[in-house]
């Protein structure tokens, strides 16, 4: 089996099988390709995956620490992750999917990292946020339902804009999401959240199936008014909007609000498990880019509570 071969099954096994969005497709597309043009043009005897040794991945790899984007800057680190991850899962695939005697990915190792610290709102911050939003008309009271649910859900702004309004049930206060890989999981409404979605659901005159709409432009009411419905960037600049008009310190934006449901369950005594599953990571690795925040806290206790005066 020759390697572009190869690439085309994994990415049609990632959409087929394993069910992955038309984004994660199009980015391991992106990723494998550049792999496959390096290796077409600098080593063109090698066309099968079981070509590819650790010394051609040494060469790959420094193929991309040395690579330039067009405004002259080098690639982000966590870029040339998602170039090796990308690699090590069409290998995995081959041997476990294809039976194909093709090199161990776990013998590839990924670049170091360099610690970042989270971006997040104290409570303090979220309440200026959240109270921000002076109800005028529609629009505002969708703004305001829009900050109160990503933070009393953490939701992706992804699947934020997904949400159609028959998945809420605000007498339950709960509704189902599909977040990353296809991954299931239940997410809580507040009783101030759920209280703004009902008077902003109240305030619809509409039949539009997405539950948040914008109020800009041509209303188009085909398809359940599915052009009707808020895109990501929308939200990213309604987030951003008031961050700035309350005159917050950092620049806010729906992941800020992520990390900061996070951090205020974890400071308040949630375990990690727990908020693993209501933000919808896979591995508990991922979520642990919040310990240094309750490790702070700890130390704050610490002080407090303990020492010689």
């Amino acid at each position: 089996m020759k390697l572009k071969t190869s690439v085309n099954e994994f990415l049609e096994y990632l959409e087929v099988e394993k069910g992955c969005s038309p984004l994660t497709i199009r980015n391991y597309r992106h990723y494998l390709t550049r792999f496959y043009n390096w290796l077409n043009e600098n080593y063109p005897s090698m066309v099968k995956p079981e070509d590819i040794n650790l010394n051609i991945i040494k060469k790959y790899r420094l193929f991309l620490a040395r690579l330039r984007k067009r405004d002259g800057t080098q690639l982000r680190r966590a870029t040339q992750t998602y170039y090796i991850l990308a690699l090590r899962a069409l290998l995995r695939y081959l041997i476990v999917q294809r039976d194909v005697p093709a090199l161990s990915p776990d013998k590839i190792q990924l670049p170091k990292q360099s610690s970042h610290l989270v971006q997040f709102l104290d409570s303090e911050q979220v309440k200026r946020l959240l109270d921000t939003p002076e109800i005028s008309n529609k629009a505002v009271l969708r703004d305001k339902a829009i900050l109160e649910t990503l933070f009393s859900t953490g939701l992706r702004v992804s699947e934020l804009v997904k949400l159609n309004r028959d998945q809420i049930n605000l007498e339950r206060k709960e509704f189902g999401v599909k977040g990353k890989g296809g991954k299931l999981r239940v997410v809580f409404l507040s009783d101030t959240a759920s209280h703004w979605l009902d008077r902003y659901l109240q305030s619809r005159k509409d039949n539009f199936a997405p539950l948040f709409i914008r109020y800009s432009g041509a209303v188009d009411t085909r398809n359940n008014g599915e052009r009707m419905r808020l895109t990501a960037r929308s939200v990213q600049k309604i987030v951003s909007k008031y961050a700035k008009k309350c005159r917050l310190p950092v620049e806010v934006t729906p992941h800020t609000l992520r990390h900061s449901f996070a951090t205020d369950l974890l400071m308040r005594g949630a375990d990690l498990r727990s908020v693993q599953e209501m933000l919808g990571h896979q591995s508990i690795r991922t979520t642990q880019i919040y310990t240094h925040i309750t490790n702070r806290h700890l130390k704050e206790v610490h002080k407090a509570f303990h020492g010689r005066e």
